[in-house]
């Protein structure tokens, strides 16, 4: 029991780091899975648990970014209508949560209809070594690319619109069709390459993991059902709480890191990872 919750908290730290920096959450915790596995679990659970504990990620954006994103509001001139139910909803944050929903349109219809089909052709270290590479290489060009442009960047959300919003949908559909390509590095990527300053593609990322990665879960959890062993919950909770803590440190430290560098230390990190999962899968 102890080595299961130990494993778990592992799996959290896991998901807590690599969640929010592009790198691909689901990559590495399929990569760690090779070497840590759990004894006590079923094989069904672990597939429900890698998308599962990604729900106390979650958690830490709705934290942190709760102010920006609670559509509710007293104040009659940041509301809808002055009068009725709508005076009730902040106009700006519901635009905002507009934009978040045609950007999760994409990776919700494809989702839906072809995960299982994605995840037994696509979910293997070999796809995910090479999702790691050409995305590595894809932010190094793009931020040298970047520093040619002289074009004003969109700074905040408000910037953002709905065009922008369904073309970084686009790009979080790519990730969740391949594994080790990184929701929040593709998002990223197609923000950075529409104009968004790296802030604010980094902050509409963190918005859209909210209904993604809600609707991925809960689908994920519905289809293995909640027969749970007591090992199975205890696992799965302690996954979740210590991913929801490093996320916490994680995404602060993400926004503060950007304001003053760019993102091609992820880029040669994630080709190098990708080298050597080929190597030691080809050489094993």
């Amino acid at each position: 029991m102890f080595l299961e919750l130990l494993k778990a908290v592992i799996f959290g730290i896991i998901e807590g780091i690599t969640e929010w920096l592009p790198i691909s959450s689901t990559g590495h915790l399929i990569l760690a899975e090779q070497f840590i596995k759990f004894e006590q679990v079923s094989e069904d659970f672990w597939s429900m648990f890698q998308v599962v504990i990604q729900f106390g990620a979650i958690l830490a954006v709705v934290l942190l970014y709760f102010k920006k994103i609670w559509p509710f509001t007293r104040n009659k001139e940041k509301a809808i209508k002055k009068t009725g139910i709508l005076s009730y909803f902040n106009k700006d944050i519901m635009n905002l949560w507009g934009k978040i929903l045609v950007g999760c349109i994409p990776a919700a219809i494809i989702g839906l209809l072809f995960d299982e089909v994605f995840e037994a052709l696509f979910y293997n270290p070999v796809c995910i070594a090479i999702a790691l590479i050409v995305f590595g290489i894809a932010f190094i060009v793009i931020e040298n690319w970047n520093k040619s442009r002289r074009a004003k960047l969109k700074e905040t959300s408000k910037d953002i619109t709905y065009k922008d919003a369904f073309l970084i949908g686009i790009f979080q559909l790519i990730a969740a069709i391949f594994p080790g390509t990184s929701r929040s590095g593709a998002t990223i990527i197609g923000g950075l390459l529409i104009g968004l300053s790296r802030p604010n593609a980094a902050e509409f990322t963190f918005y859209l993991a909210i209904p993604t990665m809600l609707g991925a879960s809960l689908l994920k959890l519905v289809k293995f059902g909640f027969g749970f062993t007591a090992i199975e919950l205890a696992v799965l909770l302690v996954g979740m709480l210590v991913s929801f803590l490093v996320s916490v440190a994680i995404i602060k430290f993400l926004m503060n890191y950007i304001k003053k560098h760019n993102f091609k230390v992820f880029g040669y990190y994630r080709i190098i990872l990708g080298i050597i999962v080929l190597a030691y899968f080809f050489l094993r």
